[in-house]
């Protein structure tokens, strides 16, 4: 079976199970996901359930879709993305948003964990993307040279939406929430970096690190779906005074932010509820 009419099938499946069309995407990332608690939650599906879905394979990645409402307005999260280093292409990790786009989303918000190359950022901070480098060696829209995708050649001159960023900092400021700015580097991992790699992001125009999101962001902007990203900073990647890092560590990180996050996230979405 061809790459849309797995797409195709996976939707309908979603749709015979009374999912009706989400306005908003949210793909929560490592440790990330008390943004359900202010969902009223309608269905929970598991990634295993869905024709021609990925299923999670690290175990702080849940691995369920959830469809809901904030308010008036339908949403659809992700508990759980999918990454290169598990084993999976390009397109199967970024399948979910494409499943996602043909369901109706009009707005996407991801999140991250991710170490921070900027030595002005801290490990807990919040930072919001405003832009990318792809480092993972390919593009999710290889081989796809067909319409039906979107453009073959998408621009990508401002990959992150200027009034989903405003909303955010705007929320953020209300929230009294520091919210900062940065550029976001994709590697492919699922090792950390050396000192001499962390270098080399800076010395590129680096701000953070991590091994997700690039591919979604560029899958979304082809399909023409407005998004917005945020990292939750995990590890401070100072080259020169590096220490080792706990995986376990980041995760207790980015769970101490969640409560923020998720609260911007909320509000945010709140503000298009009519």
């Amino acid at each position: 079976m061809n790459y849309s009419n797995q797409i195709s099938e996976a939707t309908d499946f979603l749709r015979s199970k009374a999912v009706t069309a989400p306005e908003f995407g949210v793909v929560l990332g490592t440790g990330l996901g008390k943004f359900l608690d202010y969902v009223d939650i309608e269905h929970t599906i598991d990634y295993a359930e869905i024709p021609h879905f990925p299923v999670s394979t690290v175990e702080f990645h849940k691995g369920k879709l959830i469809f809901g409402t904030i308010g008036s307005t339908k949403i659809v999260a992700m508990q759980g993305r999918f990454h290169l280093y598990e084993g999976y292409s390009l397109q199967q990790v970024t399948f979910p948003i494409r499943v996602l786009q043909k369901l109706g989303i009009k707005q996407l918000l991801l999140s991250n964990a991710a170490g921070g190359i900027n030595k002005s950022f801290r490990k807990g901070d919040l930072v919001l993307l405003n832009d990318h480098i792809n480092l993972q060696g390919s593009s999710p829209l290889k081989g796809l040279n067909s319409f039906e995708f979107g453009g073959i050649f998408p621009d990508m001159s401002a990959p992150y939406d200027a009034n989903l960023n405003g909303k955010l900092h705007l929320k953020a400021t209300e929230l009294e929430i520091e919210l900062k700015e940065g550029v976001y580097a994709s590697v492919f991992g699922p090792q950390l970096e050396t000192r001499a790699e962390y270098r080399y992001l800076g010395i590129i125009g680096a701000d953070m690190v991590g091994m997700s999101t690039t591919p979604e962001v560029i899958v979304a902007n082809q399909l023409k779906v407005p998004c917005a990203a945020i990292s939750v900073i995990t590890d401070e990647c100072d080259p020169d005074h590096l220490k080792p890092v706990d995986i376990a560590d980041i995760i207790a990180t980015a769970g101490k932010a969640d409560e923020k996050l998720s609260k911007l996230f909320y509000e945010v979405i709140q503000t298009f509820n009519s």
